[in-house]
């Protein structure tokens, strides 16, 4: 992890550069995955899943009973614990639902918004080297709170060729209509475009791997809309004495340790706290079964000092963190601050492990700064605002003029006309 001293603001662009792939490298191989799967259908998925995953399942869809018999394949503590997290997720998401929002503009004129389920959603959850049933939770949860018609996973097979049984525990618990064991580039390539197996949805949501990233992005151009740009995982967590440097460095790796391309920032206004949570990175790194993956993505990331509290937090908005933990003495100050995150957590008490698994805040977020511009999955990711307007007589004899003087000077005529035929009849 390497250390910068009170950067100035011409470096910082430099220090918010993510260490993703350039696109130049991705998007050809995109254009090949589309492209055959569009012509070939599930023959595509297969070889693909083959060439990428190096398994090719006889069959890509996973039935209901084995979805259902999985509970039977876990211990009774991760069952009792996905069930905890499911309690908490549910219970948050189910409080962001609202009311129909109505509003009688003036007399005989009136208009409201009501949010209808999405009818058709992919969920996307990456295989890689962990079996990210968590995300199911995340993603599920919501759709089913909404009402969403078909809900669709596509995840990939383990090494064995098997999905674990805590991803088809965690689908049939949260309500997943159909499940496919399919990954990368092809799954989201398969929810796009259908296939014999696989059935088009109209929006695709869920984390996932530069690739994944740019098919998502692939396929709001066939129609299909997206949750946000969701690549490798990040974090920063802003500290100073008052933190405990172990809790800073546990932090840092829960983050480092997802994959080599992910990244963590650590940001200080004190030398001390720096040195002591470095000293811990490297004690605990060594006990990691996944340490070579953590320090690897250590090498991407920084510790940066800063001198005043006003650049640490200018600096924060522009980096645009997915994960944002603060453990600061001025604690309301740095809240007060946020502007750009996808997630904050505060407090020596709260790690960030707690968002993404069990504590009922949603963990797909944004990443590489899209903070700046998207928000992470919530209920309304799965609702399309739909508005409604009623006009009576009178209110279009009050408003009607109004109309016509605005399409008269725009020249659209038809519009005005439209006006027109009715306040004629209403003379």
């Amino acid at each position: 992890m390497r250390h910068v001293n009170n950067p100035s603001i011409d470096q910082w662009g430099a220090l918010c550069t993510r260490p993703t792939a350039s696109l130049d490298d991705v998007i050809p191989v995109v254009d090949e995955v589309f492209d055959a799967i569009q012509t070939q259908g599930d023959q595509a998925i297969q070889r693909f899943s083959e060439k990428f995953d190096g398994y090719q399942p006889k069959s890509i869809e996973v039935v209901q009973n084995d979805l259902q018999n999985a509970q039977n394949e876990l211990s009774a503590n991760l069952k009792n614990a996905i069930d905890k997290a499911y309690e908490n997720i549910y219970a948050f998401h189910k409080a962001q639902k609202t009311s129909r929002v109505q509003v009688e503009v003036q007399d005989g004129v009136s208009c409201w918004q009501e949010k209808r389920p999405i009818e058709k959603v992919g969920l996307y959850i990456p295989g890689g080297t962990a079996p990210l049933f968590s995300s199911i939770l995340m993603l599920a949860i919501p759709a089913t709170i909404a009402g969403c018609r078909e809900i669709v996973l596509c995840t990939p097979p383990n090494s064995s060729g098997t999905l674990d049984p805590a991803i088809r525990y965690a689908a049939f618990k949260c309500g997943v209509t159909r499940l496919f064991q399919v990954g990368g580039i092809q799954a989201i390539g398969g929810l796009t475009f259908g296939t014999e197996s696989i059935p088009k949805v109209y929006k695709i949501l869920g984390p996932g791997n530069q690739y994944v990233t740019a098919a998502k992005q692939k396929a709001t151009q066939y129609g299909v809309s997206i949750d946000m740009p969701a690549g490798p995982s990040e974090l920063l967590v802003v500290a100073d004495d008052t933190a405990v440097p172990s809790y800073v460095a546990a932090d840092l790796l829960s983050q480092a340790e997802h994959g080599v391309d992910s990244q963590v920032v650590l940001v200080s206004t004190s030398q001390k706290i720096i040195d002591e949570a470095q000293e811990e990175l490297q004690k605990q790194l060594i006990a990691l079964p996944r340490k070579d993956i953590a320090a690897k993505a250590l090498e991407n990331s920084t510790a940066i000092y800063f001198d005043a509290e006003s650049k640490a937090i200018d600096f924060i908005n522009e980096y645009g963190p997915e994960h944002y933990i603060i453990c600061m003495s001025n604690e309301e100050g740095f809240v007060a601050g946020v502007v750009n995150a996808g997630s904050v957590f505060i407090g020596n008490y709260t790690p960030e492990s707690a968002g993404d698994y069990a504590s009922g805040t949603n963990h797909t977020l944004p990443t590489n700064g899209y903070a700046k511009q998207y928000s992470g999955v919530n209920l309304d990711s799965f609702f399309k605002a739909i508005t409604f307007q009623k006009i009576s007589a009178k209110g279009l004899q009050d408003l009607g003029p109004s109309i016509e003087t605005l399409a008269d000077a725009e020249g659209l005529f038809a519009h005005k006309n439209a006006v027109s035929v009715r306040l004629n009849d209403l003379k």
